[in-house]
């Protein structure tokens, strides 16, 4: 009998979903973020959603949702990499990193990134550090619900100071009280178990 082969060519897993920047499918016309960062240290850091395909109109593709000055976005940067990072090796997707210039954010995360962007878009920079804290405590779906509620009426980049836009100042960067923040069929989950788990790129709508 012939001897089996001491060694074996394994294939190296595959990536599962090519993506571009921070998680974006790599297929026509996607709904994602953009994070615009200007070369220039004084230029405003802009974070658009493209509804790609989903948008009804080229009037209504682009909403411009917050702009940051860059002492607030250079307080959360590396926090927010870090957190979307470890997100995107949990799905084997490819991680990135924030450049000048334009980067892809996946549609949920950019989501969760606008949540954190309104509350210290007026915030004092001290208080930015407790904003980050309580962001990381909340799960992706909370911060989804969070982003969902304030889009609906104060949604885009002029409507800072309204509304959902200042309760998330005040809900996020006044003290740690995140719990407050929960929806409340999360606090009412008691088991583990019951805690829905959504992919990456599942519709978060449902």
């Amino acid at each position: 009998m012939a001897r089996a082969s001491a060694s074996r060519k394994i294939d190296p897993d595959p990536i599962s979903k090519p993506t571009l920047g921070f998680g974006v499918p790599a297929t026509s016309d996607p709904h994602h973020f953009d994070v615009l960062i200007p070369k220039a240290n004084a230029g405003k850091v802009e974070i658009r959603e493209y509804l790609g395909l989903q948008a009804t109109s080229d009037e209504f593709s682009v909403i411009d949702r917050v702009r940051l000055d860059r002492a607030r976005w250079t307080a959360i940067r590396a926090e927010v990499q870090r957190a979307f990072n470890a997100r995107l090796k949990g799905h084997d997707l490819k991680t990135s990193a924030w450049k000048s210039g334009n980067n892809k954010v996946d549609r949920l995360l950019g989501k969760e990134l606008c949540v954190l962007a309104w509350a210290v878009e007026d915030l004092d920079l001290d208080k930015i550090p407790i904003a980050v804290r309580n962001w990381l405590a909340l799960r992706p779906e909370e911060r989804w619900w969070l982003f969902g509620m304030t889009a609906i009426a104060t949604g885009t980049y002029k409507d800072a100071g309204k509304g959902w836009r200042l309760a998330l100042k005040h809900a996020l960067g006044d003290i740690a009280q995140s719990d407050l923040l929960q929806p409340r069929a999360r606090r009412e989950l008691t088991k583990p178990g019951d805690r829905p788990t959504l992919d990456l790129f599942q519709d978060d709508s449902e």
